[in-house]
């Protein structure tokens, strides 16, 4: 059944817009848990957990607001990004030029990561602040059309904001683990807040169950938070492949350059479990990172199969999945 790139963005940015709701419902229900048990005993447990909820948020927010101002920088640092000029690189600052006329965004800054695995990304917090960094391996391996249907994809990321979205939710998620933390670590020194010494109030029971609650979210935390990287991740992907056909109306040269990139076997070394998200394609599978199962990526071969729908060109055959399978 063939589809629409149109179809594709509006899907997938309603499935983000839901998962943000659900990392911050996550983070609420479980500020509120930590708050309602550290205040047993007192009489207002009710007021604790309210109070543990606002400081909860506020604390994901202010960590969100930080990275919305630095976290890119820090992204390119640790990748090794060098900015460079059109001198440089004519036919790639030509390539970026064109997609961001086309995407109707400023010309972001072009970096370059000096590695022969080829891949790249794109940072920043809104289209006027934004980078993209591709390797040069990248540069070497993909001929024109290919290139156009990278550049595309990572165009589509600064248009659809999905630098700003994957900066924020990120930090987000890193404020639920380390509230796990640190509520295991309370839990573990403290036995769960006074109503060991005062049961009197009618709290111990209710307060023995949100006891139970808090520990199994925090348990549970670190499994919830890299499910809904992965679910971010991968609609964005999904949406960023749609809208790079919009831009170059040619999906074949993206699908030519996805197959290329997952088959190249040059390992990332610049690549570490907190930026892996951001490019392309999961740069440290060829590391032997992660599993298929919390890839942040979809699986290539259902990438390509969703351009070709977009085309109404028959899936992948056999030959050319047994090519790609187990590559993200």
């Amino acid at each position: 059944m063939s589809t629409t790139f149109y179809a594709e963005e509006s899907a997938n940015r309603r499935k983000s817009f839901l998962l943000a709701l659900l990392v911050v419902a996550f983070l609420a229900v479980f500020g509120y848990i930590i708050g309602y048990v550290v205040g047993l005993g007192s009489g207002n447990e009710a007021i604790f957990g309210i109070g543990a909820l606002l400081i909860a948020v506020a604390f994901g927010f202010l960590g969100a607001i930080g990275s919305y101002y630095g976290g890119d920088q820090l992204v390119l640092a640790s990748s090794h990004a060098k900015e460079i000029g059109p001198q440089q690189a004519p036919e790639l600052f030509n390539v970026v030029n064109e997609l961001a006329v086309a995407a109707g965004v400023p010309m972001p800054k072009v970096y370059i990561i000096d590695d022969p695995s080829p891949n790249a990304f794109a940072t920043g917090r809104d289209p006027q602040h934004s980078s993209v960094a591709i390797t040069t391996g990248l540069l070497q391996k993909l001929d024109r059309e290919e290139l156009q249907g990278v550049i595309g994809h990572e165009m589509s990321h600064v248009r659809n904001y999905d630098i700003r979205f994957t900066l924020i939710v990120g930090v987000m998620v890193g404020s639920i683990a380390l509230l796990a933390q640190l509520f295991l670590r309370y839990t573990f020194w403290f036995g769960g807040g006074r109503s060991r010494d005062n049961n009197n109030n009618g709290s111990g029971g209710l307060g023995a169950i949100f006891l139970v609650v808090g520990i199994v979210l925090a348990i549970l935390a670190p499994i919830f938070t890299a499910l809904v990287q992965m679910a971010v991740s991968r609609q964005r992907e999904y949406l960023a492949d749609a809208s790079s056909v919009e831009l170059t109306r040619n999906p074949h040269g993206l699908e030519r350059a996805l197959a290329k990139l997952a088959a190249d076997n040059e390992p990332l070394h610049s690549a570490n479990g907190a930026t892996q998200h951001l490019y392309i394609v999961n740069p440290l599978k060829k590391l032997g990172g992660g599993s298929a199962l919390f890839s942040t990526h979809p699986p290539i071969v259902d990438r390509i199969n969703r351009l070709r729908q977009l085309t109404g060109d028959a899936p992948m055959d056999p030959t050319e999945v047994k090519q790609l399978t187990g590559l993200e």
